[in-house]
């Protein structure tokens, strides 16, 4: 194992927000070590019912909702009056989305077993998580992972004496303990409706489905199967199984549920399908996976998480070896190993939460044990869900990133009639939450803030995660297939958004900055405006990208020339007399000046509108909007502000930022803290990092901002160290995709490149240019070659560019 990297806890969890997150994309478990409790997740058990978006869409147009409401709103605010316009959006808002559940709790108890210190080691590379226990017989060790492949949570444990083991499982959700041979088994009822924690009038709090109901309502129904293969003496009863004088001991414990086969394929048998046999094909995984040798999964498991995760990151040369997360990682003196392990760690719960064939991951991943989790545990859109999968590209991960994909062709589908029914739109339309069902109205019941109801960018915004799939990856099939439709999509939901002001210029109407607000006329604070800035960006590098696609399509399509017709018309963002990038399309004050969103300068990162070279004082105007801004608040907003300072070149600022979002939180975790970053997150003893309360966007979120500090490629350019901080003085890194479909091993030494290689894994020849230490050189690569860039230019390069490097 000297080759791996291991985090170590001295003693187990007494809590979740202290407890290792193991997961396989579908299935995630919590594990506590000691007592032997695991937290059990499924990816696809959320409250709520596949026709719920549906059935809200016409609740909202029976309420009045529609184009000629849009157009009361619109005219309201060219009058001024953000009042009446704030009043009349009440009608376009729905009910809200729905919440990602907790599905049940198993427990392997050891007997008599006292932990080992460390009592917990979670190893990164193989995602495996090692214990070794006491008993008065000799040392158990025991073993847990859960394993793509085999879709089953796999816990063994062995020992050279025997040892007696108590075993049972448990629903938080109504659920009933169904007796099977050998096994434990679940039955597991799903709420139908389930209210946020912030909806507290909403009682009770889950609705569930009327047994004597309709067959043909929407049966919410799961089951965990858990099997187990052992030398020992097994006895019990449902849901409780005792193992006695063992070795040995397998357990395969696998879920299923209604929703995971409607996910699968909407238009199939989904509905019609028993209970009986969704809880088969839990048992058939279950009893697959425990009739194998233990040492065979795990080999197939650790196979598969290194294809998951291809990159490696090395910074200070210190990377293998185990760490101590109290001592070295929270509270030690290297910010180098903290770093690592926070690329480390974000890549591994990424990949642990996300995998093809699962729902994305949300807003914890896939780890939740909340019956009414915060913001239910949902996807936000305006910012989280994006920013969970920003490294997925990076990092060579399309397996990972798969979920986002399929996510975001469903929001395009259910979208598609928001948009025909609420604006009047073409293509597709998504707002500020989501959720499995693929929700896409406003959400807030008709008194929710427009600051985070109303929003109708959503959708555009996650078109650019997709579009950077294609360039990461250079997957021109991917592009046509299933890229190009979405993005097509978006572009005419924005062409047919977009309204022309008295300038001729074109805008949005209505308005708002995500989740921010300024102080109106009347002296009172409103998110409502014309043209923000975040609007601007989103738009105009969606129309960019759409034109790019028809060009490396070869597409001949009637949309191109009104996306060029638009494009020149675009409104620009705008700079204030202070030399700052405005928020809104008019020089307001501000509400909130240390407000955690940073959607106005969104054109800096992740997308590649605001550059050095092409638009220098927008760069500058971004800058100064950062430093009114301040340090960090919370997790993901500290993640943001390392990427947006990585891309503006400002190394040692984003090293700052990222230690202080790696310090630990020592706080209440459970108590909500404020938004307005008058109280700090950090990192919880687990490593999640917190709001309070825990996020997962945060931890997925370093992975790509220290990626950016390292390499970048947008511009057309790949840069080598573009924003090293001082403290970060060697390292090296492998394994990082650049956009162009190439993948980059970097090293350094004392601030300078020692060596970098590119390598070509795709079917075409690529050619790019790459900067090093301030020169810019051509390089082409063939198909399936790699190449060690040249650390010094050749005699003629600072007065030439035409010469390769081959």
């Amino acid at each position: 194992m000297s080759d791996t990297l291991r985090l170590t806890w001295d003693s187990p969890a007494s809590r979740w927000d202290e407890a290792t997150p193991l997961g396989n994309g579908r299935i995630g478990a919590m594990a506590y070590g000691g007592s032997g409790l695991y937290r059990l997740n499924d990816s696809t058990v959320w409250s709520g019912t596949p026709d719920g978006p549906a059935r809200a869409l016409d609740e909202v147009i029976a309420r009045g909702a529609g184009p000629e409401r849009l157009a009361e709103v619109r005219a309201a605010l060219d009058a001024g009056d953000v009042r009446r316009a704030e009043d009349l959006l009440m009608a376009f808002e729905g009910p809200y989305s729905q919440e990602f559940l907790p599905l049940a709790d198993l427990r392997v108890d050891i007997l008599g077993a006292d932990p080992v210190t460390p009592a917990r080691t979670l190893d990164i590379d193989e995602a495996c998580l090692l214990e070794a226990l006491s008993t008065p017989r000799g040392r158990v060790r025991r073993r847990s992972w859960v394993s793509a492949p085999a879709q089953a949570l796999l816990v063994e444990l062995t020992s050279e004496a025997p040892f007696d083991v108590d075993l049972e499982v448990s629903t938080p959700l109504q659920g009933d303990a169904v007796e099977l041979h050998g096994a434990l088994a679940l039955d597991v009822r799903i709420p139908v409706d389930g209210a946020p924690l912030h909806e507290a009038s909403v009682e009770p709090g889950h609705r569930y489905a009327d047994d004597d109901a309709d067959t043909e309502a929407y049966d919410a129904y799961a089951a965990v199967v858990a099997a187990i293969d052992s030398d020992g003496e097994i006895d019990g009863a449902p849901g409780r199984l005792a193992v006695r004088r063992a070795r040995r001991l397998l357990i395969a414990l696998s879920t299923s549920s209604r929703a995971e086969s409607w996910w699968a394929d909407a238009d199939g048998d989904w509905r019609t399908a028993s209970r009986e046999a969704i809880r088969d094909r839990a048992t058939e995984r279950a009893d697959a996976a425990v009739r194998r040798a233990a040492a065979e999964l795990l080999a197939e498991h650790v196979a598969d998480r290194r294809r998951a995760t291809r990159a490696r990151f090395a910074i200070g040369s210190r990377r293998e070896g185990a760490w101590s997360v109290d001592r070295d990682v929270l509270r030690g003196d290297d910010p180098r190993l903290r770093a690592t392990v926070a690329a480390e760690y974000g890549m591994y719960l990424l990949a642990s939460s996300s995998r093809a064939g699962s729902p994305a991951a949300n807003l914890q991943g896939i780890w939740n044990a909340e019956l009414r989790p915060a913001w239910s545990s949902n996807y936000t859109i305006n910012i989280n869900t994006e920013m969970n999968y920003w490294a997925a590209p990076a990092l060579h991960a399309p397996d990972v990133f798969e979920p986002l994909l399929a996510l975001v062709e469903h929001l395009a589908d259910t979208g598609g009639e928001v948009a025909r029914r609420l604006y009047g739109a073409r293509g597709w339309v998504a707002h500020h939450n989501s959720d499995v069902w693929g929700w896409t109205l406003p959400v807030g019941n008709g008194r929710g803030a427009a600051s985070w109801a109303i929003w109708m960018m959503g959708g555009v915004w996650l078109t650019h995660n997709l579009w950077d799939a294609y360039e990461f990856g250079g997957d021109r099939d991917l592009l046509r297939t299933r890229i190009w439709p979405v993005l097509r999509g978006a572009t005419e939901f924005c062409l047919d958004w977009l309204v022309e002001g008295p300038d001729g210029l074109l805008r949005t109407s209505p308005s708002t900055s995500p989740e921010n607000s300024y102080v109106a006329a009347d002296g009172r604070p409103t998110p409502l405006g014309l043209a923000a800035a975040s609007d601007l960006a989103l738009i105009g590098a969606l129309f960019t990208r759409t034109l790019r696609a028809m060009s490396d399509l070869a597409l001949d399509d009637a949309l191109e020339a009104e996306v060029r017709s638009a494009l020149t018309r675009l409104a620009p963002v705008r700079i204030g007399a202070d030399g700052r990038l405005l928020e809104w399309g008019a020089d307001v004050p501000e509400h909130e000046p240390l407000h955690r969103h940073l959607s106005p300068v969104v054109g800096l990162y992740p997308l590649d509108s605001i550059t050095p070279e092409a638009t220098p004082q927008l760069l500058h105007a971004a800058a100064r909007f950062l430093d009114a801004r301040g340090p960090g608040a919370m997790g993901w907003s500290w993640a943001w502000k390392v990427a947006l300072r990585a891309r503006a070149g400002q190394g040692d600022v984003a090293a700052s930022l990222l230690e202080e979002a790696l310090t630990p939180f020592d706080g209440d975790s459970s108590r909500h803290g404020p938004v307005d970053g008058s109280e700090w997150g950090g990192l919880l003893p687990n490593l999640f990092s917190t709001h309070p309360p825990f996020q997962i966007d945060g931890n997925l979120g370093f992975p790509a901002a220290i990626t950016e500090m390292l390499v970048q490629s947008h511009a057309g350019e790949i840069r080598l160290l573009p924003a090293l901080p001082e403290a970060w003085p060697e390292g090296d890194v492998q394994g990082i995709a650049v956009r162009s479909g190439l993948v980059l091993d970097l090293a350094w030494s004392e601030g300078r490149v020692t060596a970098a290689t590119v390598r070509n894994p795709g079917a075409e020849d690529r050619s790019i240019r790459v900067r090093i230490g301030g020169q810019t050189m051509p390089v082409d690569v063939p198909a399936g070659a790699a190449l060690a860039l040249p650390l010094a230019p050749a005699p003629d390069a600072e007065h030439t560019e035409d010469a390769h490097a081959r």
